[in-house]
């Protein structure tokens, strides 16, 4: 027994050190600390891009007049919907109705001189035969019958010329679409052939947006359909508008240019979309996503379990065996929504940790539970 203690003191003693190993074995059995994990599956995978665009219309018009004269009537109210066919100006018909009824007079007069002519041949090709007119007399009057013919021919185009100027005078809408402003006022002389149009007609409905796509990544996404695991996706594309908010239709994928532009470096692609209350205006600047290509069998691990060292390097910590967190070195260099497409690293099945991480280091017993479960109260909170 050490000296300097009584014995009425032994009883505090022995409760000490019993107070102190039950210490010590709380200590030593602490639970390890909770790790939520996610299991990693197989999916196909679209790989989407977003890309600038610009709207135009899907047909446009420049209305100029076809013949000469002075617009005597403006038929539309501007900025309206026209429709194919309606008549925009009036010019006056004055001169046309006067052309067209000489040229019928020109008609009447060569079908009188042909009927003449072809009856002066029929009366000389039995005399001909009696040798009771010369054989060159009535070769003549055979030539003359077939020239009146001819003539009568060229009156007769000459009508239809004098009917087409004359319908002209009315100046027809060429497609459906929106009009804009009158650039000629009643009164004012216009010619055929001019360089100034009357007005626009644009076909807002339905609308092209034209996407300007990298050569190099248009390239890169061909090389990727060749090596095999990806596939074409279908072409629907969305739009963000000028504001940040979704237009509500989808458009598809027309086609792409065959040029790349040699100032841009870009290929175009042109897209169609429906636009029916009429949101998409010829010029506007909008972002298109759309997905070009689909990963079959594709990883895709959550952002938030992959980290990145100085280097740029990814890494994920993941459940190993023993229920010991192990770091894992992967290839993700593109995103698909929100997460990382793991090309390298890793496999399905693989549980990779994405809760608990700021707790936890390589090598770690810790203690799995699915993502999102509530914290159990046999091991620390995550």
């Amino acid at each position: 027994m050490p000296t300097g203690l009584k014995l009425s003191h032994w009883p505090a003693l022995a409760a000490l050190l019993l107070v102190s190993a039950c210490g010590a074995k709380a200590q030593k059995e602490t639970p390890p600390p909770e790790a939520g994990y996610v299991v990693m599956t197989t999916q196909d995978a679209p790989l989407e891009l977003e890309l600038a665009g610009r709207t135009s219309a899907y047909e446009t018009s420049q209305v100029r007049p076809q013949v000469s004269g002075v617009i005597l009537a403006r038929r539309f109210e501007e900025g309206g919907v026209v429709q194919k066919g309606q008549t925009l100006y009036e010019i006056d018909p004055s001169l046309y109705r006067a052309a067209e009824g000489q040229a019928e007079a020109n008609l009447a007069n060569a079908e009188a001189a042909s009927e003449a002519a072809a009856a002066k041949a029929a009366r000389y090709k039995p005399l001909a035969d009696l040798e009771a007119v010369s054989r060159q007399d009535y070769t003549d009057a055979a030539a003359a019958a077939k020239q009146a013919a001819a003539q009568v021919g060229q009156a007769k185009a000459a009508l239809d010329t004098a009917r087409i100027n004359l319908r002209f005078t009315s100046v027809p809408a060429p497609i459906t679409g929106r009009i804009g402003r009158s650039l000629a006022t009643t009164g004012a002389l216009v010619t055929s052939g001019q360089a100034d149009p009357l007005t626009n007609i644009e076909r807002l409905d339905p609308m092209f947006v034209d996407i300007q796509q990298s050569s190099a990544d248009l390239v890169a996404l061909r090389r990727e359909l060749s090596t095999g695991g990806v596939t074409a996706s279908s072409a629907a594309v969305r739009l963000t508008m000028e504001d940040g908010s979704p237009y509500p239709y989808a458009g598809q994928v027309q086609f792409s240019e065959a040029l790349v532009d040699p100032d841009t470096g870009s290929v175009t692609l042109r897209a169609q979309f429906p636009n029916p209350q009429g949101l998409l205006l010829p010029g506007m600047f909008l972002r298109a996503k759309l997905s070009q290509a689909t990963v079959h069998n594709a990883i895709l691990a959550p952002q938030q379990g992959v980290t990145r060292d100085p280097r740029g390097q990814a890494t994920v910590m993941i459940v190993g065996p023993g229920d010991k967190a192990v770091a894992r070195t992967i290839v993700a260099d593109r995103t698909v929504g929100d997460k990382w497409l793991v090309t390298q690293g890793l496999a399905a099945g693989d549980k990779v940790i994405v809760e608990g991480l700021d707790r936890l280091k390589a090598g770690q017993v810790v203690h799995p539970v699915p993502a999102g479960s509530p914290p159990t109260s046999g091991g620390k909170g995550r």
